[in-house]
């Protein structure tokens, strides 16, 4: 099987269609539509339900494009391995960051790493950890930042371990005392992080193992606006330790949040069994480095 064909049908289905499959791959639309029919006819079975303008993939199709998937990203492990062989002396590294927590762990060592390896190209993308482990996975990405437990597919470097913060309005009825559990807050609403981040997965997987569904009035992506809706006297929202240092209110009041699996952990993961570039090598070296040596900023009492 050519690999020419594989990619051209792999981009379809993430970009939705042929026009935009062209642009990503630099060809025409009528180049992506022969190659997807060449590899159609090579495998022997239609791989796409073409309905009017949009295309559907059929259970071949799934297979292909899962299994197609996994075959380019270890064709793009197998060539970076041989151009390292061959003496390459530029590079990338594609990192991914989720935005809760990137600026105070990850920015001191970006500088770090740009000052030791000024011909790296460092390639940057920002989403949450859903998103991330799904690119990790894709092999479009490196590395990820994100919260353990992750998934067997991925080995891990961990980064920091911070207890979580439970941000209330000043005026709550709980506001004074040391700590408070997920239970003593169950009648308060929730204000989470949107469904695409680990943290908003980690309270509510807590929440369920205490028996309670809570009531969820908002969600977002912001963490300023979250603190806002807090201050407002909306509920209850969850930071990491060292993120809610950094952001004091005078409407909020930080309370310890206390239980099980509660915890913030932040970590350093990679495809399981993938190739690392000397870029990546360097780029783990460092994390272990400054993890070591604790030069990651530690955050102070809430």
């Amino acid at each position: 099987m050519e690999f020419r064909p594989l990619r051209a049908f792999v981009e379809v289905v993430r970009q939705g269609g042929f026009s935009q499959a062209a642009k990503t791959v630099f060809a025409t639309q009528s180049t992506v539509s022969k190659a997807v029919k060449q590899l159609e006819d090579e495998i022997g079975v239609p791989l796409l339900d073409r309905i009017g303008h949009r295309s559907v993939l059929t259970a071949a199709g799934e297979v292909v494009y899962r299994r197609g998937v996994k075959l380019l990203a270890d064709r793009d492990d197998l060539l970076a391995e041989l151009d390292e062989i061959r003496g390459l002396k530029r590079g990338s590294l594609r990192l991914g960051l989720p935005p809760v927590g990137s600026s105070s762990l990850f920015a001191p060592l970006f500088a770090v790493f740009r000052q030791r390896y000024p011909g790296i190209e460092v390639k940057l993308v920002e989403h949450g950890s859903a998103q991330l482990e799904e690119s990790l996975r894709e092999g479009e990405i490196d590395f990820a930042g994100a919260l353990l437990p992750t998934s067997e597919e991925f080995d891990w470097e961990m980064v920091r371990r911070e207890p979580l913060i439970a941000l209330l309005p000043s005026n709550h009825n709980l506001v004074g005392r040391r700590s408070v559990s997920l239970t003593d807050l169950k009648d308060t609403p929730f204000i989470l992080f949107e469904s695409g981040f680990a943290l908003h997965r980690l309270i509510l997987d807590a929440c369920r193992r205490a028996n309670f569904e809570p009531n969820v009035v908002a969600r977002s992506s912001q963490i300023d606006f979250m603190i806002e809706l807090v201050g407002a006297g909306l509920g209850v929202a969850f930071l990491p330790r060292m993120i809610a240092a950094q952001r004091r209110n005078a409407a909020v009041r930080h309370v310890l949040l206390e239980g099980p699996e509660t915890e913030w952990v932040m970590a350093m993961v990679w495809r399981r069994g993938a190739y690392l570039s000397e870029a990546s090598k360097a780029w783990l070296e460092l994390v272990r480095e400054a993890t070591s040596r604790n030069d990651i900023p530690e955050s102070t009492a809430p």
